[in-house]
């Protein structure tokens, strides 16, 4: 499986930015899909996941700012960022499980103040 994911960047506190990120390959079936982050210094965190049911859970730092969707057809998950801060300034994973965990290869956000 290979992950490709897109849409960091720089952008001001307050800003928004979607990410995104497409599975390809040979695979059964992806279970949960999700995002997760490092910050500098940090370990990485789970940011957000949705299952294949569509159920979501999310880290309290980003509840009411964050949505994942994923689209089961097309194999994707997306990550719509909202009203975003200054320590939401990190690098961005998206994760895929199969039987197996995948990751992206990570992409940059910076949020300035």
């Amino acid at each position: 499986v290979q992950l490709q994911a897109s849409g960091g960047g720089l952008v001001q506190a307050g800003g928004s930015l979607r990410l995104s990120c497409a599975a390809s390959g040979t695979f059964f079936r992806i279970n949960d899909m999700g995002w997760y982050r490092q910050a500098p210094g940090k370990q990485r965190e789970l940011v957000t996941s949705i299952t294949s049911g569509g159920s979501t859970n999310y880290a309290d730092s980003v509840k009411g700012r964050f949505t994942i969707s994923r689209d089961n057809a097309k194999n994707t998950v997306d990550l719509q960022m909202n009203d975003l801060k200054p320590e939401d300034t990190a690098v961005y994973y998206c994760n895929v499980r199969t039987s197996f965990d995948y990751w992206g290869q990570g992409t940059l956000v910076t949020v300035s103040s």
